[in-house]
């Protein structure tokens, strides 16, 4: 599987972007999908997940009530609205896939993205 992410951008504080990590390959499976953030000088931290049927949905609690996951399986695609943001969102985001069980677990996920930047500037 091939994960493709774009949708980053430079944004003032307190707009927003929408993420998009479109999967190609062998997009049969019922992957769950995960974003993740770098920012400058900080180990990767998880941000949401969202299980195949969207029956399991997780969020860190920086980004709970601010960001939105959703998919859309048919165009094997998921989503990341952010909203209200802050220059304490500015990081480099990767999307990630696994196969099998919902995980927050960074070392779980099979397949990432190379990433987009996002740059929240105040």
């Amino acid at each position: 599987v091939q994960l493709q992410a774009s949708g980053g951008g430079s944004v003032q504080a307190g707009g927003s972007l929408r993420l998009s990590c479109a999967a190609s390959g062998r997009t049969s499976g019922r992957y769950v999908m995960g974003w993740f953030r770098q920012a400058p000088g900080k180990e990767r931290e998880f941000v949401a997940a969202i299980s195949w049927n969207v029956g399991w949905i997780y969020y860190a609690d920086s980004v709970k009530g601010r960001f939105t996951i959703f998919r859309d399986n048919a165009k094997n695609t998921v989503y990341l609205q952010m909203n209200s943001l802050t220059p304490e969102d500015t990081a480099v985001y990767y999307c990630a896939a696994k196969v099998g069980g919902t995980t927050t677990r960074e070392s779980e996920y099979d397949y990432w993205g190379q990433g987009t930047q996002v740059t929240v500037s105040s």
